[in-house]
């Protein structure tokens, strides 16, 4: 078999792009070549890219690794490639399998040997970890700030809406009386606490895998430290092996979105079920509404319905995750490069929702006559009846079956509670006289609950105050 000449060597590595070409007797066939690159999905990182391998270099000057006139010419190069991304202009090559490799080439084409040097103490391993995390820690303060945005426009309501009657369901069938408001509030807490997990989350996020290099650390006396601090992280990920294998962090914050469009889908459920006209609580802005190709009077409530249907790909995300991670052995595997395309669109998902929720909560229309109206159906002030018994010396199970037989009574009439004379009442028990009838309207049921947590006007007036002052 013939040894291959120096000339022939220098053709091979001409004609093929990837980095690790020379060790190879053949190219990559085209249809895996397309299988496995990665540039079509993660050019969102090229910024970020950028970003950590800008403060790699000046770390690898800092140490004498590099000269200083290098570092100069890597910042200027990596200046003009970060321009030519921002104005859509630089050529992307599915040769080169993914970002790292597409800017380094573009890098070299600029800065000549310099940008060679750039590598020098680090692997794609390490890079592309480093990329994921300074990306997902964007995305996670983007997040943040639309959830606390949500709350806001939901508190905002509640304060216009503290004294509105609406009914209370349990198993969809009415239960008490609360306030649209207290309602509201009750979304306004569930946002919270994503925010909470999205900030516990952005803390492991937040740790630096640059310097593990391909899984065993590098042998230059690199300063990750250094590297951290210029790149805002909070500390360093203390194993070489973890840090470039690991994905927890892409997996918390997958189960965080998926919490977040749980709650908007149950949002999303009880904003279809109010603007249906056969419970008219409610009407939505048309921007966030179509209608028919067939029915002339339909408005279609398009966009609470294809939130809640969203719920589960960024659920699906979830899991897609952690099966990708259930089966892999220390450390980097291909099999990580499935890590970006769910989580990338779960990150999108809840962006693009919240965006759109934050915009048509503040556009709700309530319609408060209808919801009074269906709050006095149901015998919502029951619990109230029962309350007022066991205040004055009943106990309660006694009380609860006095009521009951009350509410039959009111079911074979036809009419409310309320509607029962003091003579009818007391037919139930005689302890019931004349200051029943404040207990059993609307407004002393939901006014009698004014402790933390409750729905009295007045205390929702405080926690949508409290939650209109957070974040401030």
């Amino acid at each position: 078999m013939p040894k291959n000449t120096s000339s022939d060597l220098q053709n091979q590595f001409a004609n093929k792009a990837q980095a690790w070409s020379a060790r190879f007797s053949e190219p990559v066939s085209e249809l895996v070549k397309r299988y496995t690159a990665s540039i079509n999905f993660e050019q969102r990182l090229a910024p970020f890219d950028i970003q950590g391998s800008l403060a790699h270099a000046d770390m690898l000057a800092a140490i004498g690794i590099i000269s200083a006139d290098d570092n100069a010419a890597i910042q200027q190069g990596m200046a003009q490639i970060l321009k030519e991304i921002e104005s859509n202009t630089l050529a992307w090559s599915i040769d080169l399998e993914d970002v790292h490799l597409n800017i380094e080439k573009r890098l070299v084409e600029l800065i000549g040997d310099a940008g060679k040097r750039l590598h020098t103490g680090r692997s794609r391993n390490d890079q592309v970890a480093t990329d994921i995390r300074l990306w997902l820690r964007h995305e996670i303060d983007l997040a943040i700030d639309l959830l606390q945005q949500l709350r806001h426009k939901l508190a905002t309501l509640a304060l216009e809406h503290a004294e509105t009657i609406l009914p209370g369901f349990t198993h969809l069938q009415v239960a008490q009386p609360v306030t649209f408001g207290h309602h509201l509030l009750a979304y306004a807490e569930m946002f919270g606490r994503d925010a909470e997990r999205l900030a516990d989350c952005r803390k492991r996020v937040n740790r630096l895998p640059l310097g593990a290099a391909a899984l065993a650390g590098t042998s230059y006396p690199i300063d990750r430290e250094r590297v951290a601090a210029t790149l805002g992280f909070d500390e360093v990920c203390r194993n070489s092996l973890d840090a470039v294998s690991d994905r927890d962090f892409a997996i918390e914050f997958c189960a965080s979105a998926a919490l977040i469009m749980t709650h908007i889908s149950r949002l999303s459920e009880e904003l279809v079920l109010w603007m249906s006209p056969r419970v008219g609580f409610i009407d939505l802005a048309d921007r966030f509404c179509t209608g028919s190709s067939i029915m002339p009077q339909k408005k279609n409530p398009d966009v609470p319905e294809l939130a809640r249907g969203k719920t589960g790909r960024v659920n699906g995300h979830l899991i897609a995750l952690l099966t990708l991670m259930k089966g892999q052995p220390l450390a980097y595997n291909k099999d990580n490069q499935e890590d970006k395309e769910g989580l990338f669109d779960a990150a999108d998902t809840i962006r693009d929702t919240l965006t759109i929720f934050v915009d048509m909560v503040g556009g709700i229309k309530v319609k408060p006559e209808a919801m009074r109206a269906a709050a006095l159906q149901g015998f919502a002030t029951a619990t109230d009846l029962a309350d007022y018994l066991v205040k004055k010396g009943i106990p309660f199970r006694d009380a609860h079956e006095t009521v009951a037989h009350a509410v039959r009574a009111c079911e074979d009439q036809g009419c409310d509670l309320a509607d029962l004379s003091l003579e009818q009442l007391q037919a139930f028990h005689p302890s019931i006289e004349q200051d029943v009838f404040s207990v059993l309207t609307l407004e002393g049921s939901v006014a009698a609950r004014k402790h933390i947590g409750g729905t009295a006007p007045e205390r929702v007036k405080i926690e949508a105050q409290r939650v209109l002052d957070s974040g401030r």
